[in-house]
């Protein structure tokens, strides 16, 4: 999530913090975070191959990937190495999603049955290396027996045909996240594990894979997902920009008097809209209701770095597209609907010249692709889905997007093993959104740590330890500005150059893997030649205010 803004925003993304106002604010202030939450339902049975003999005993993967953070999500015994998602979209149809998932993993031990993380949809048909495979329905999990067991080392294909339409989730604490209808389309975003309310999936950023997209959708509608497109996509439904759209990124209003504390402000959500059904265009046609027809277009996307779920999306409406690349050489790809009043052509180089920026900070920008997403999604957060973060409808600031685009490197390219370490993510990329407001002639990074580390209104920063936060806290101001001040305070204790060299070496050398708050401060004692682990630990692990 990112920014400093008034506005609502999603991991990374924070309310103000400004002045006497913000010093107010951050007393109440918790961090919204659109963590795709899972839906539970019912127990279910059902096989591939009813014909079949009883399920077959033998070893089984764990049924979760033991993070006490997200109980029961994400599995053991395999190793997925690439999803190949092909999926129908049809938002205003009574089935929104019809899709097949195909997985590819490697068995890390030898394996009877193994279990997906999935919630709520349809599974019509499972094959196991083209085999049928029987299936099995209980809570968040699909348990697959293939037709016969599977070695240690193996590489195997698993394909699941579904259908249904992904339910968004709601918490008061976390807001409402997921799969969000749009007046116009769909609009994806899940952290921390809830891609599996709508692709079959080991929902866990321990397992990261590559992924391709295949996505047919409504003629006039545009489809984007992460990655590198087989064809750029144009622009759809309209001008680009909203007439008399200003020339920099707006600002959101303020939010009203009854927005609840974490950060949501309580209003209906967006009328919506049918989507017109097109007779002939571009594209194929698919069946609607088995009696009418409509045109649809097909767009293929493919992410060649290694992905963590919850970093997947898929949009789908009517958008303005730019292409391009940065001055850096980088392609970058920025889309906003129409109905947003944000510049688009302002936002496009926004994420070039931001891109470019952290390049020379961070170090090699770790993907095939930038830029950006806002829709006209009623969601109070922003996500920093791989290659291409995703805006709500609420207004933005720069900062917002700093923050976004820096998780590319950490929380993105770098990932947590576990969610205890989200301060990993969200503290890097709230020091990132501070040294772009520095850069940007507002305040400076030792501002930003001075304001909150005086602030006698600052409680919640010094009674949660950023390095285990728990559960309820994981989004939680301390994990963003006690992270980001954790920063500070060591480029005070080891100097700037050194610090900035612990940065890149940490983006260099867990690139496209995944990474411990142990393993940073390894990293950061053996770049500075000092002993941090009691530094370390009163900022990380203790309560109280450490010392400057």
């Amino acid at each position: 999530m990112a920014g400093n803004s008034p506005s609502p925003r999603r991991h990374g993304s924070r309310v103000a913090f400004r002045g006497a106002a913000g010093v107010a604010a951050l007393a109440v202030a918790g961090s919204l975070s659109t963590a795709c939450q899972i839906v539970s339902f019912d127990d279910g049975g059902g096989t591939s191959d009813p014909s079949s003999g009883p399920a077959v005993t033998g070893p089984a993967g764990p049924a979760t990937a033991g993070d006490a953070y997200v109980p029961g999500n994400g599995n053991g015994g395999y190793d997925v190495q690439h999803y190949a998602l092909k999926l129908t979209i049809t938002p205003d149809g009574a089935k929104q999603l019809d899709g097949t998932a195909t997985i590819t993993a490697v068995a890390t031990e030898r394996l009877a049955r193994f279990n997906l993380d999935l919630t709520g949809l349809d599974v019509s048909s499972i094959t196991v290396d083209g085999a049928p495979a029987r299936q099995q329905r209980g809570g968040d999990e699909l348990e697959v027996t293939p037709a016969k067991p599977l070695e240690k080392g193996a590489k195997f294909t698993t394909v699941v045909a579904y259908s249904g339409t992904p339910e968004p989730a709601s918490d008061p604490v976390l807001g409402r996240y997921g799969w969000i209808r749009t007046p116009d389309g769909v609009f994806v975003a899940c952290q921390p594990s809830g891609a599996h309310t709508w692709f079959p999936s080991n929902d866990h950023p321990s397992d990261k894979a590559t992924f391709d997209f295949e996505l047919t959708v409504p003629s006039g509608l545009t489809a984007i997902a992460n990655g590198t497109p087989e064809t750029p996509p144009a622009s759809s439904g309209g001008t680009p920009d909203l007439p008399g759209a200003p020339p920099s990124l707006p600002t959101g209003p303020p939010l009203p008097p009854d927005t609840p504390p974490t950060g949501i402000p309580t209003r209906p959500g967006p009328e919506i809209s049918p989507i017109a059904h097109h007779a002939g265009g571009t594209g194929h046609t698919t069946a609607n209701t088995g009696v009418n027809t409509r045109a649809t277009t097909t767009s293929k996307w493919r992410v060649e770095a290694p992905m963590a779920t919850y970093l997947a999306t898929i949009d789908v409406g009517r958008f303005g597209v730019r292409t391009g690349r940065t001055a850096g050489g980088i392609p970058v790809i920025t889309a906003v609907d129409p109905t947003v009043s944000a510049n688009l052509d302002t936002f496009h180089r926004l994420n070039s010249e931001i891109t470019d920026e952290w390049v020379k900070v961070f170090g090699p920008y770790p993907f095939s692709s930038t830029g950006g997403l806002i829709d006209n999604a009623d969601v109070g957060f922003a996500l920093e889905t791989q290659t291409r973060p995703v805006y709500g409808s609420f207004g933005l600031q720069p900062t917002i997007v700093a923050h976004e685009l820096a998780h590319q490197w950490f929380g993105d390219s770098v990932s947590v093993t576990k969610w205890q370490d989200i301060w990993l993510n969200e503290g890097f990329a709230t020091y990132a959104e501070w040294l772009w407001e520095e850069r940007s002639g507002g305040q400076t990074v030792q501002e930003q740590f001075d304001l909150r580390y005086g602030s006698p209104r600052a409680g919640e920063l010094w009674d949660v330890p950023p390095g285990n936060p728990g559960r309820k806290q994981m989004f939680g101001r301390s994990v963003y500005d006690r992270g980001g001040m954790t920063l500070v305070a060591l480029r005070g204790r080891v100097g700037e150059d050194v610090f900035y060299k612990i940065l890149q070496a940490w983006t260099k050398e867990r690139r496209h893997s995944s990474g411990t708050t142990a393993q940073f401060i390894a990293t950061a004692k053996r770049i500075s030649g000092k002993n941090l682990d009691a530094f370390f630990d009163d900022w990380l692990y203790q309560e109280g205010r450490p010392a400057k």
